[in-house]
């Protein structure tokens, strides 16, 4: 029998419906460290990263060290981490690298974090226009493909695909992504891309849930919401938590990213909360203010991101 706080992939395996993710400003590894600990005692059993976060090798050094405490056992841990765009040549060197930071010998889930391809010396988190290069995903898939067979990781998914970007995958694919992670909450609803994925078994994992406040292209329009927050008086609970149970509602997973103890428990208390029929009808009426694309991605004149904004054009 599955366990109420886990989704089965298409691959067969289960991932966690609630995610701690370890991107921060900061990127402190002592905070991160202290975090990860923190929030296995809480309760999370999911973990995200990424190459471009920095964060592997603390993730890794606080899960080795629950892990030799007999805190928890390696296959109660679920750890993502995702290929950067200087790295599309080479996949399983890039996962290589990755599992000698984190210490461990696989990965759960390996991700192409961008369809976008980066010059190999590229490895910074906001790139410069000349250092775009044009992307063959089927050889990037192809090596995804090869991790999954050599057993360095147990799955393989995408990172702010599209539907259209999906549906091209799917056509030379012979191991379809088990996920696509993406930026959705209740201003940014994916309605589109979360019916694609589902027509083709692809689990649809949602990082900032809440909207990204506190990261330089984030808002506080999700939890600062008339709606939302009526919704939290009703039911007892916080805005955020019920920004987290909407997206839990529509069968993905979310990614938190506080690492604020206080925060980390109402995260986690989200799986408590029970919103009714109407409460999820007048959530998905709101005004859809798109974070990431209008204010982040899209408008920086002077970023790379400008350059890719074919990514959303094409309807995510």
């Amino acid at each position: 029998m599955m366990r109420s706080d886990q989704v089965r992939l298409n691959c067969g395996i289960t991932i966690p419906v609630l995610g701690l993710g370890t991107y921060s400003l900061l990127n402190d590894r002592y905070t991160t460290q202290q975090a990860v600990h923190m929030a296995l005692q809480m309760g999370y059993r999911h973990f995200d990263t990424a190459k471009i976060y920095g964060s592997e090798a603390a993730l890794g050094s606080a899960l080795t060290e629950a892990i030799h405490d007999g805190i928890v056992k390696r296959e109660d841990v679920f750890v993502t981490s995702k290929l950067w765009g200087s790295d599309h040549h080479d996949p399983v060197s890039a996962l290589q690298q990755t599992l000698k930071k984190l210490e461990m010998e696989y990965l759960d889930m390996y991700l192409v974090h961008w369809p976008v391809k980066l010059k190999e010396w590229a490895c910074y988190a906001v790139p410069n226009e000349q250092d775009f290069v044009e992307l063959d995903l089927q050889t990037t898939w192809a090596g995804m493909e090869k991790c999954l067979d050599m057993g360095l990781c147990r799955a393989i998914g995408v990172s702010n695909f599209s539907s259209n970007k999906i549906q091209r995958l799917l056509d030379f694919t012979s191991v379809p992504p088990a996920v696509n992670q993406v930026e959705m909450h209740p201003m940014w609803r994916q309605d589109k891309l979360r019916e694609v994925c589902a027509e083709n078994k692809i689990h649809v994992s949602a990082y900032s849930p809440l909207g990204g406040p506190g990261n330089s292209w984030g808002s506080t329009a999700v939890i600062e919401s008339p709606v939302i927050q009526s919704i939290a008086l009703k039911h007892n609970a916080t805005p955020a938590q019920v920004a987290l149970k909407w997206g839990l509602s529509k069968g993905s997973s979310v990614i938190v990213k506080s690492f604020n103890q206080e925060r980390m428990r109402e995260n986690m208390a989200s799986f408590n909360l029970k919103l009714d029929d109407e409460d999820v009808i007048q959530i998905d009426k709101l005004k859809e203010w798109k974070i990431m694309r209008g204010d982040f991605l899209v408008n920086q004149t002077t970023s790379p991101y400008k350059t890719i904004q074919h990514l959303w054009d094409d309807e995510i």
